[in-house]
């Protein structure tokens, strides 16, 4: 990811609200195969472990699972394979690095019309997108078989998936007239158990993250001004969101 200074955000606390804000990260990987192709991608939601929340510098653990059956997976289970020691059970740590995207919900289009300053003055704009990602990259560990540490692995982050989503995102919290959470001991335990057969679990121990806030911030304070006020006019739900993370990035550099 091209990370020009402007735009560039490496506080961590602040990455890891936006992995929690925005879990559905997509997974890519480059494993080499005679049966599936070099580089695969797909969406996943992770869960974020930090064992200290006030740490300014841990980066965290991803934990997701995927389809037994999605080819990535296939690939993923043929290089753990191929690593595993005699008789070792549980999780194998792949050689090679993995990429977890992050994307905020909400990116747009930029108008040229929105520059109320250069426009006019000038001419020399052109359209843009603006936009917000957090990249982690790390070492993957993957739990495939049926022993005790990989079943354990898998009910662990189903569960935590499960109450991250329904409490944080959905906010079914069960206090203050909210409705209560739907929990993974809702459904019957066989039918589970038989779910669970069908997916392998994924660990990303983060060894690199970095985050990118593009939002008009290259701009001059004239301009940014114009593409708050043009956004705003849209009278959309995308457009309102861009605009307020435009005034708080434009706040957020003018307190630095």
């Amino acid at each position: 990811m091209y990370l020009r200074a402007i735009h560039a955000e490496s506080h961590i606390p602040t990455l890891r609200q936006f992995i929690r804000d925005n879990p559905l990260g997509t997974l890519t990987t480059a494993i080499a195969s005679t049966e599936y192709p070099l580089l695969q991608a797909s969406h996943i939601p992770w869960v974020l472990d930090v064992a200290d929340n006030s740490s300014e510098c841990e980066l965290g653990v991803l934990r997701g699972h995927i389809a037994r059956q999605n080819p990535q997976a296939k690939a993923l289970i043929e290089s753990a394979t191929s690593m595993i020691p005699e008789g070792k059970e549980g999780g194998v740590q792949l050689e090679n690095e993995v990429l977890v995207l992050f994307t905020g919900t909400f990116h747009h289009y930029v108008t040229p019309k929105f520059y109320t300053d250069t426009k006019p003055a000038t001419g020399k704009v052109v359209p843009t997108w603006n936009y917000s990602a957090v990249q982690a990259y790390g070492k993957a560990t993957v739990y495939f078989d049926r022993g005790v540490e990989s079943t354990e692995y898998l009910s662990r982050q189903i569960s935590d998936l499960s109450q991250h989503a329904e409490s944080s995102l959905m906010g079914y919290t069960g206090g203050d007239e909210k409705p209560s959470p739907w929990k993974v001991s809702d459904a019957p335990a066989r039918y589970i158990e038989i779910m669970q057969k069908n997916i392998i679990g994924i660990r990303v121990d983060i060894t690199r993250l970095g985050g990118k806030f593009k939002m008009s911030q290259e701009m001059g304070e004239k301009d940014r001004e114009g593409v708050i006020e043009g956004f705003r006019s849209l009278g959309t739900e995308a457009g309102t969101e861009i605009a307020n993370i435009v005034a708080e990035r434009q706040d957020f550099m003018k307190a630095k």
